[in-house]
């Protein structure tokens, strides 16, 4: 609750209500006496106008019984005494009881606002003498139809005069005045007759049943004045919780809405109207759904949420959190509102009231988080997330109905020429092209994603044709070595595909997704544009692999391996903050390898786990000769985070360096939450209780993570190239996702640095957008040890990059 409701404001609005002196609380606190009961006492003054106004606000719902009752009972008297009395006196009688009961109900009706206003004297008067008369009038029968009629007209005529008497007390208990009146006077008309038919006993019983008939009325009536004395309390109090509201909405982003029966808005706040983008007059009245709903859009038309809110406006049930898709002045809003049912003090529904606010920045931005996590943002494509779960849908398809699927696996030829000699730039152009080509060629039950760099997937749901499979790879082969024209160059790539059968070549995602892998590693192999299928004798690519591995294992314990150091600089000083250390193979055999090449080799493997580690030993020894506020980024592996004593690793390698835990910055990718997510997240918790800070490495170009993001508490997120590329072209998209990592950040207490950078028209962006810290060519190429500190030597002071 804000501040406002907590302080003077509450306070002002509480002491108006206790120290009303007609205060609902301070009249029901009173013993209400009979007197008070009756109204006979205090006539006027404050007290007796609040309790009259509430009996009689009552009395138009309970009017139309005595009428009912008076008929029923007028019917039956004048049946009894058709035989035994003139007609003309039957029918006089009976014209002078509509008569009166006429008068009174019209009376009656008039008291309607009673609770609303003050209760005149006269009034209550008039409303006594209606009953006076009518009680008189019911002793007509008694004193001089009865002695004209048999004992057994006479026993009907008490039950009937009885029945008036006890219906009056129970249905009519707003005006008790009036019943106590009616009935004494009926009481002793009954019991001067049977004093003067000498039938003693039936005196006494009347007398009785008379005293007990006054003492009920009065007791109803009390009955009844304090349950409505409890419901004009509660109705103060919820006036009160209006002011309250109202005073919230003046102070709070949400606003207050009021719609009536018939679903028309009422009680229009400014706030609410500035929602809807209209003044408050324009407002007040209209129908709710016309005024969200598009021009001409019918109940059949609505979209799910707003059909959802009419369904429960319709139903009259509460509704909470309820996010709903709206048209305002031609344009989409997303609102949240929550509603309760309204209903009078009788229990009349009268309405709905709610709060409400205007969610379409946070939708927006959820949905830019969510795209971010689930598609390519420099293609448009599927990641690595959703091409591993359409693949799981097809090979649970293919399982159940016994047929079979495909997965396709497409490399560009010769794109890493692009990427060299135009730079990364041009090449993200090219595949973007590359993906529209690919999205033209695919039909229903197929999609392809990009699973990273160059590398793109393709999945068929029913493959229970080989040709099928065959003929899409060459419709791929085919569009995807059409020559393309990107910044005024002409551009030549192909492709090679790998296909695997599931479940047959593969049961499982990974299964099939490694087993495509050998079959594109032929038609690597075989010098591109070519498809080859995975076959169990894929020896020429298995036994490459082989070799390599073995070359791996050799490397590790043959000093092959050597670490080079790429700076990250402070976005606004451009002085160096950290290194990154990246991991380098000069095989003997092999010559260089490629970390592109060799890394995911290792983690297939598992040597990424004794690699890493000694990459983390050698980091932190060299770091230890850097100045002390500069920190060495490690990339560690998912594989190492499932070590059991990953942290042991940790401690041992700063121990040997001594260097400080807040000097290491771990670097992990989303794909730690794909396999055991919990055991890498305790991993990282013990390198974070350390002191260590931990980053998150490629943010939305794979897994999704945004769920650990506040739970891991992230040091760093590191913007991928992709998108810092894709802001410097001016996509609009790229733009969005940057500001909105950057802000997701900063309201995280993360820092953000944006990865290829490679220009200084690329570096003053990321700066103007808010990045804190900026890595790539432009600031440094990756180097070996010996240059990573002359630059420290060079700039003693500052520590810049030049």
């Amino acid at each position: 609750m804000p501040d406002t409701l907590r302080g003077n404001n509450l306070f002002s609005v509480t002491r108006v209500t206790v120290s009303d002196p007609v205060s609902s609380s301070q009249v029901a606190q009173s013993n209400l006496s009979a007197s008070a009961v009756l109204g006979f006492k205090n006539r006027g003054d404050a007290e007796w106008v609040r309790l009259r106004g509430l009996q009689f606000s009552a009395l138009p719902s309970q009017t139309i019984r005595r009428v009912y009752a008076h008929g029923i009972m007028a019917i039956l008297v004048a049946y009894l005494y058709f035989s035994h009395i003139p007609i003309v006196w039957l029918v006089g009688w009976l014209a002078a009881l509509v008569l009166i009961n006429l008068r009174g109900t019209l009376f009656d009706r008039s008291l309607i606002d009673t609770d609303r206003r003050s209760v005149e004297a006269a009034e209550y008067t008039r409303q006594t003498i209606t009953s006076v008369v009518s009680g008189m009038l019911w002793s007509v029968p008694i004193l001089f139809f009865a002695p004209l009629g048999t004992d057994a007209d006479m026993a009907a005529l008490l039950v009937i005069t009885g029945m008036l008497v006890t219906g009056a007390i129970v249905f009519y208990p707003a005006a008790p005045a009036s019943v106590a009146a009616s009935t004494f006077i009926l009481g002793a008309a009954t019991i001067t007759h049977l004093v003067l038919s000498e039938l003693w006993v039936l005196a006494v019983a009347s007398t009785l049943f008379t005293i007990t008939a006054l003492v009920g009325s009065i007791t109803v009536g009390r009955t009844f004045l304090l349950a409505r004395l409890a419901e004009s309390n509660l109705a103060e109090k919820e006036e009160v919780v209006s002011l309250l509201l109202r005073e919230f909405e003046e102070n709070e982003a949400d606003w207050l809405w009021e719609v009536d029966t018939n679903r028309r808005l009422r009680s229009v706040s400014p706030r609410f109207a500035f929602a809807l983008g209209l003044p408050q007059a324009a407002v007040e009245g209209q129908s709710l759904m016309q005024m969200i709903t598009q021009p001409d859009c019918g109940p059949s038309d609505y979209a799910p949420s707003l059909r959802e809110l009419a369904e429960s406006l319709k139903a009259r049930e509460n509704f909470s959190n309820l996010i709903v898709n709206v048209y305002l002045n031609g344009r989409e809003r997303w609102w949240e509102l929550s509603g309760t049912p309204m209903r009078d003090e009788r229990g009349r529904f009268i309405g709905f009231r709610g709060v409400g606010s205007d969610v379409t920045e946070k939708r927006e931005s959820s949905e830019k988080i969510a795209y971010l996590a689930r598609y390519d943002t420099l293609t448009s494509l599927p990641n690595r997330l959703q091409v591993h779960e359409a693949l799981g849908d097809a090979l649970r398809y293919a399982e159940k109905w016994r047929t079979r699927c495909a997965l396709l696996m497409v490399d560009l030829d010769r794109f890493k020429a692009v990427n060299d000699s135009l730079g990364h730039m041009t090449g993200d152009k090219l595949l973007a092209q590359v993906s529209a080509r690919l999205k033209a060629i695919l039909g229903e039950g197929q999609m392809c994603g990009r699973l990273g760099g160059d590398e793109f997937a393709i999945v068929v749901r029913d493959a229970s044709d080989g040709d099928k499979i065959d003929l899409i790879s060459q419709k791929v082969i085919a569009a995807l070595s059409e020559p393309y024209e990107v910044d005024q160059h002409t551009l030549y790539v192909g492709a090679s595909v790998g296909s695997a059968f599931g479940p047959r070549d593969g049961d499982s995602v990974e299964n099939l997704m490694r087993n495509a892998d050998l079959g594109l590693y032929r038609a690597k192999d075989k010098g591109g544009g070519e498809h080859c299928r995975f076959e169990p004798a894929l020896h020429a690519t298995a036994e490459e692999r082989r070799r390599l591995e073995a070359s791996l294992r050799t490397a590790i314990h043959g000093e092959e391996f050597v670490l080079h150091y790429q700076p990250v600089v402070d976005a606004r000083k451009e002085t160096i903050v950290s290194f990154e250390a990246l991991v380098r193979w000069n095989s003997p055999e092999h010559g260089f390898v490629s970390p592109g090449k060799f890394i995911p080799l290792a983690e297939d493997t598992r040597l990424i786990v004794p690699i890493g580690k000694w990459v983390l030993e050698q980091a932190c020894l060299e770091a230890r000769k850097w100045p002390e506020h500069v920190k060495v980024n490690v990339n560690v592996s998912p594989e190492q985070l499932l070590e059991p004593d990953f942290h042991q690793d940790v401690i041992k390698a700063m121990a040997a360096s001594g260097l400080r835990p807040e000097r290491l910055e771990v670097e992990v990718t989303e794909s730690i939450f794909v396999r055991d997510a919990a055991t890498a997240r305790n991993s990282l918790e013990k390198i974070m209780a350390l002191g260590c800070s931990v980053a998150l490495d490629d943010f939305g170009t794979g897994y999704s993570s945004l769920g650990y993001l506040r739970t891991l508490r992230f040091s760093t997120i590191k913007v991928d190239r992709t998108f810092v590329q894709g802001a410097a072209q001016n996509s609009n998209e790229s733009l969005a996702i940057i500001n909105a990592v950057v802000a997701m950040a900063k309201s995280l207490n993360m820092t953000t640095t944006a990865e290829g950078v490679e220009t200084a028209e690329e570096a003053e962006l990321i700066r103007e957008m808010g990045c804190d810290k900026i890595q790539g060519f432009y600031f440094g190429r990756p180097m070996i040890s010996d240059e990573a500190r002359r630059l420290f030597k060079r700039h003693p002071y500052e520590l810049k990059v030049g």
